[in-house]
């Protein structure tokens, strides 16, 4: 998860603010799992998680032959390699174990406290009956053309508060802003993905109206945004028909765990090798009760259907 992906960088610094404003929260990114800043945890189980690589020579005297074996430290000590070793060296398998531990135990940590202030954000959400939806995709697939689309076409009607996740620019925040809709920027830096605690911040500084809905573009990314409760209602996949119809079963975790599959970019699919029939027996594999919709947000087919959609999400209060 984060170890490998780049986001626990300690140095990180996640930035949230609204377009046009020389005003910025920042906040370190480190998950607030307050395991001394994430690095105390990642970088134990990234030093002891075995590369090992020992830049001495490391000149072992066994029984009475020498060999410096330059520690790069696979620990595997092969019996064919020529050693008689009766020490079977398993000093550093039991450093690989603790390692290994650790990081499955800071991972659980890390997904805790995201559950637990996603819940947060849940309740806030139901309690002034904000209706919130996490978009994920990989990037490309037309997320913002989708949202910029929407709610021009839906804002007279529907009222719209947009959260945008990227690493870096304010550039969708931007898009959206000239829709006229409320929006706020959260670059994550080398994060990879939005987490509950980012959102907590950034509905602080948006404070949507009750009987909103709340679309939150997440970081364009298939593999992390899967794993992190934001407290939405639904979660939307949004795939393009320039992917490949396979994208299901080779990212299974954000499909499983996703509401809604939008199939962009049909305007596409004379010049492309796509499946569309394919695509959702993939994804039903994966997650049975799986909607889908089939779009080309820049040329609107296929809009209304996912405008009905959204209008039946969206029940506000009556006194």
């Amino acid at each position: 998860m984060c170890g490998t992906c780049g986001c626990s960088d300690p140095d990180g610094v996640v930035t949230i603010r609204r377009p046009g404003s020389d005003q910025e929260h920042t906040q370190p990114h480190n998950h607030g799992h307050g395991h001394g800043n994430h690095h105390h945890g990642h970088s134990h189980a990234q030093s002891h998680g075995h590369d090992h690589s020992h830049g001495h020579d490391h000149s072992h005297q066994h029984h009475g032959h020498s060999h410096g074996h330059g520690h790069a430290h696979d620990h595997s000590h092969d019996p064919g390699d020529g050693h008689s070793h009766p020490q079977s060296h398993d000093h550093g398998h039991h450093h690989h174990d603790h390692g290994k531990s650790r990081e499955i135990q800071l991972e659980q940590d890390i997904l805790s406290h995201n559950n637990m202030l996603a819940e947060r954000n849940r309740g806030y959400f139901e309690a002034k009956n904000i209706t919130a939806l996490n978009f994920v995709s990989s990037p490309g697939a037309g997320k913002t053309t989708l949202l910029e689309k929407t709610i021009t076409a839906l804002k007279e009607e529907l009222p719209f508060f947009v959260i945008e996740g990227d690493q870096q620019t304010m550039n969708d925040a931007e898009r959206i802003d000239a829709t006229g809709a409320p929006v706020i920027q959260i670059n994550t830096g080398s994060g990879c993905h939005l987490d509950s605690v980012m959102v907590n911040s950034a509905l602080k500084q948006l404070s949507p109206d009750p009987d909103s809905l709340l679309l939150i573009e997440n970081v364009g990314n298939l593999v992390c945004p899967a794993l992190f409760d934001l407290g939405e209602a639904k979660r939307v996949v949004v795939i393009s028909v320039t992917e490949g119809d396979d994208k299901p079963i080779k990212y299974p975790t954000i499909f499983r765990n996703s509401d809604l599959c939008i199939i962009n970019k049909i305007d596409l699919l004379p010049y492309v090798e796509f499946d569309v029939e394919k695509t959702k027996e993939y994804a039903r594999r994966i997650q049975p009760n799986m909607a889908f919709l089939e779009t080309s947000a820049t040329k609107g087919d296929g809009m209304e259907a996912w405008f009905d959609w959204l209008k039946k999400l969206h029940k506000p209060q009556t006194d």
